[in-house]
């Protein structure tokens, strides 16, 4: 293995909002960000940007948009022009720009249940009303069901919200899958923002990842596609992110809605990202196996516990865990009082579910494994 990703770096006495959540006694595995140090092609273009000393204003990165255009051409044959691109802060300023700029206060986004809750607090935030449509749990895989929204539409509705890889759940869609939603789209009339941050951490071997805009040229027309490196190559702290919307109207609306809002990327934030998605490959090719084993360990290790139960994510370093069984009210509580620090189910829209962060090194997931077992073993 050419990058230790068995380092324990102590990330207690940094400014990391995942370790200063809670004390020293509990064990958190919440926010999604790794515990991994980012790969060192990262630093190095780093610490030379540094090394330049001078930290004025940027400009729009040409070479930024260069590597995004071959990445996609690469990864997905999806031939993007560099004027498609705008360039943000972060993928959850993509999604409430989306609301902002294609709803009016009256009209209303559709979004999956359970969903990463800046879903939910964008239209919120927005005064927007949403609707959810549920996942299924499906031959292992959290699948949307569009259909149980028909009798509830209104004709108010005007933005879907897409998460693919899907976060909580770890569902790659398949083409069929995509092109229901496109068909949704079109039988409704929607624009479609797809959140596809986590399109690189595929953990299901021989999976790919389909970007909802390359389904057809309608499909592209009408999306609004949500990318960074991230999550990817663990540079949240460095917000870097992307949309890209090849239709001029929309993302005309889009940047109308962003002017004086939405700030510029600082320039240390575009170098990483330029780095990471030119120069990282090597680095998450490593990554992906690692992540595939803690995968499961956790699933195996879960499915073996009294009240318990977790489908295998194909992408992500999430786990899903389904609590229902478990005879306590909270489980995010219950597990917090023994040492675990969850992400609360409820936060998703399920309360009875926890979802856990198992991009962390093997000691720390082997010891949250006993915690797990010590907590729920008064239940066997």
């Amino acid at each position: 293995m050419t990058f230790n990703f068995e380092e324990g770096i102590d990330r207690r006495h940094s400014d990391s909002s995942k370790w200063n959540k809670y004390g020293n006694e509990v064990l958190p595995m919440w926010v999604a960000d790794m515990d991994f140090r980012s790969p060192p092609c990262i630093i190095d273009a780093l610490h030379q940007r540094v090394e330049h000393g001078v930290f004025g204003y940027g400009v729009r990165p040409k070479e930024l948009l260069d590597v995004v255009v071959e990445r996609m051409a690469r990864r997905y044959q999806w031939y993007i022009k560099p004027e498609w691109i705008v360039i943000l802060p972060g993928v959850v300023a993509g999604l409430n720009l989306s609301v902002r700029a294609f709803t009016a206060p009256n009209e209303t986004t559709i979004a999956p249940t359970p969903i990463y809750p800046p879903f939910r607090k964008s239209s919120a935030f927005a005064h927007r009303a949403q609707l959810n449509a549920p996942l299924r749990l499906e031959n292992g895989r959290w699948v949307m069901d569009l259909a149980a929204l028909e009798s509830q539409l209104t004709g108010k509705e005007k933005l879907l919200m897409l998460c693919n890889p899907q976060n909580p759940g770890g569902t790659i869609y398949t083409r069929e899958e995509l092109q229901q939603q496109l068909a949704f789209s079109q039988r409704h009339d929607l624009i479609v923002c797809s959140d596809e941050i986590h399109c690189d951490l595929l953990l299901e071997t021989g999976a790919k990842h389909i970007p909802f805009a390359t389904l057809s040229a309608d499909a592209e027309q009408r999306s609004i596609t949500l990318l960074s490196p991230s999550k990817t190559f663990n540079i949240a702290g460095l917000g870097a992110s992307l949309a890209i919307i090849p239709d001029a109207s929309l993302r005309k609306q889009f940047n109308t809605v962003r002017d004086g809002i939405v700030p510029s990327v600082d320039v240390l934030a575009l170098t990483a990202a330029t780095a990471a998605w030119r120069d990282g490959e090597p680095w998450l090719q490593e990554l992906l196996p690692y992540l595939r084993r803690h995968r499961d360990r956790l699933v195996s290790a879960v499915n073996a516990m009294p009240g318990l139960t977790m489908a295998s994510p194909q992408a992500t370093y999430l786990g899903w865990v389904d609590a229902t069984a478990l005879p306590v009210e909270n489980p995010t509580l219950f597990f917090q009082k023994t040492g675990l620090g969850f992400s609360p189910g409820a936060d998703f829209g399920e309360a009875k579910f926890v979802r856990i962060n198992f991009g962390c090194t093997s000691a720390t997931l082997e010891e949250a494994i006993r915690r797990m077992n010590a907590a729920v073993e008064q239940f066997a």
